[in-house]
């Protein structure tokens, strides 16, 4: 079962039978996975300006960049990643990796940074506010950090400093055990009875088609002859 906030927290004597019960709660919320289908769509940016440096030695530790400014918005199927500048890291389509000529990198910042993604099944809406997001094309994941507040439309609240969010799984990460600065707050909702799942992919494009098995060497077509 999928657990909408895990959580490291600091292990202190008279919070520990809180933390317990917190833990318990959330083994039994809801699933809440992110909508599989945006990990195939393309990613969209637009902003007011951008600068882009391409690499100079085209290998895989000097990426090609390429800086935005003003009401940056980057879209990836239901994901919306808002800010007031982002940086994007790209790997030289020359250099010797498999991930050449792909977005490996994206950090966008602002007064806050807002991003948002639509739960797989029951279209639910989250939405998050920091400082800085760092988000990986690649991995999923998105690191985010400072002043974090995640609102997962009808599941609760997260408010911290730091989280991973990854973007596939819908996975979350936060906290740090050994700094009290560390310290999460989770506000839960009560359960309520599962919505039916989406009978159109919440609206947005599909994941593409997977492509027919190619029929064996030999093999003649069926029809008229």
């Amino acid at each position: 079962m999928f657990i909408p906030f895990r959580y490291r927290q600091k292990a202190m004597a008279a919070n520990k039978l809180a933390m317990l019960c917190g833990l318990a709660a959330l083994a039994i919320a809801a699933n809440a996975f992110a909508l599989k289908s945006d990990r195939d769509q393309q990613m969209l940016v637009d902003a007011n300006a951008a600068k882009s440096v391409e690499s100079k030695t085209e290998t895989a530790t000097d990426p090609d960049l390429t800086d935005l400014d003003g009401n940056v918005v980057m879209t990836q199927g239901s994901i919306k990643i808002r800010g007031d500048h982002a940086t994007i890291y790209r790997m030289p389509k020359n250099a010797k990796n498999e991930n050449a000529g792909k977005v490996v990198r994206a950090v966008i910042t602002g007064k806050q940074a807002r991003m948002q993604q639509v739960h797989d099944g029951d279209c639910g809406l989250m939405t998050t506010n920091a400082n800085k997001i760092d988000y990986n094309p690649i991995t999923y994941v998105a690191e985010l950090s400072g002043g974090v507040v995640v609102d997962q439309a009808g599941r609760g609240e997260f408010h911290g400093e730091h989280m991973l969010y990854n973007t596939d799984t819908g996975d979350m990460e936060s906290g740090d055990k050994s700094s009290p600065a560390g310290r999460v707050h989770l506000v839960m909702e009560p359960k309520t009875d599962k919505p039916a799942p989406s009978a159109n992919n919440c609206g947005f494009p599909a994941s593409a088609a997977p492509k027919p098995a190619a029929k064996p060497a030999g093999t003649k077509s069926g029809g008229a002859h």
